[in-house]
C-alpha cells in the first residue's frame, strides 16, 4: 500500500490527497450529486412500488380491524336485542301462565261452588223425600193404628157390653170417642214424663 501512495505522490507531488483543503465533512461535489441522484432514483422507485403497497396493507389492516369492530359491535347490538326479546317473552310467558293458573283457580272455585250448590239441592231433596215419605208412613201407620184401635176397642166393648154394636155410626162416634180419649190419655203421660 506505500507503493500507491508514493506512485501517486510521484505523479502528482504538488498535492497529497488530503492536503489540499479537503474537508472530512465536506464531500466532493460530483459525490453529492451523485448521491443525490442515487437518493432520487430509490426515493421514486419507493415512492411508486413500495408505498403504495404499504399503504395497501395498512389500509386493509385498517379495515379488517374497523370490521372486526363494527361486526363485533353488530353483535353484541343483536345478542342484546335477542336478549331483550328473549326476557320480554319470558315476562309474557310467566303473565301468561300466572293468568292461566287464576283462570284455573277461579274455574275449580267455580266447579266447586256448583258442586257445593248441586250437593246442597240433592240433600235438600233427599230430606224433603224422606220427610214426605215419613209423613206419608206415619199417617199410614197411625190410619192404621186407628183402625185396629178402632177395632180393638170394639170388640172389646162388644164383649164388656155383651151385644155387638150394629149401628155403624155409633161404632165410628165410640171409635173417635175412645180415640181421643186415648190421645188426651196420651198427651198426660208424655207432658209427666
Amino acid at each position: 500500500m506505500t507503493n500507491v501512495i508514493y506512485l501517486l505522490a510521484a505523479e502528482g507531488a504538488e498535492q497529497l490527497p488530503l492536503e489540499g483543503g479537503n474537508s472530512i465533512l465536506l464531500p466532493k461535489a460530483y459525490d453529492i450529486v451523485w448521491s443525490l441522484v442515487v437518493f432520487l432514483v430509490i426515493f421514486l422507485l419507493f415512492w411508486k412500488f413500495v408505498l403504495p403497497k404499504f399503504q395497501e396493507v395498512l389500509a386493509e389492516r385498517e379495515d379488517k380491524i374497523k370490521g372486526g369492530i363494527e361486526r363485533a359491535e353488530t353483535a353484541q347490538a343483536q345478542a342484546k336485542a335477542a336478549l331483550e326479546k328473549n326476557n320480554a317473552q319470558l315476562a309474557e310467558a310467566r303473565a301468561e301462565a300466572a293468568e292461566i293458573r287464576e283462570a284455573a283457580r277461579q274455574k275449580g272455585k267455580e266447579i266447586e261452588a256448583e258442586a257445593r250448590v248441586k250437593a246442597e239441592e240433592e240433600s235438600r231433596r233427599i230430606v224433603e223425600s224422606g220427610e214426605k215419605q215419613l209423613l206419608a208412613s206415619r199417617e199410614q201407620v197411625v190410619a192404621e193404628l186407628r183402625n185396629e184401635l178402632g177395632q180393638n176397642s170394639i170388640n172389646l166393648a162388644e164383649e164388656l157390653l155383651g151385644a155387638e154394636l150394629s149401628d155403624s155410626t155409633r161404632r165410628s162416634n165410640t171409635i173417635d170417642n175412645f180415640l181421643s180419649q186415648l190421645d188426651t190419655v196420651s198427651a198426660r203421660s208424655a207432658t209427666r214424663k
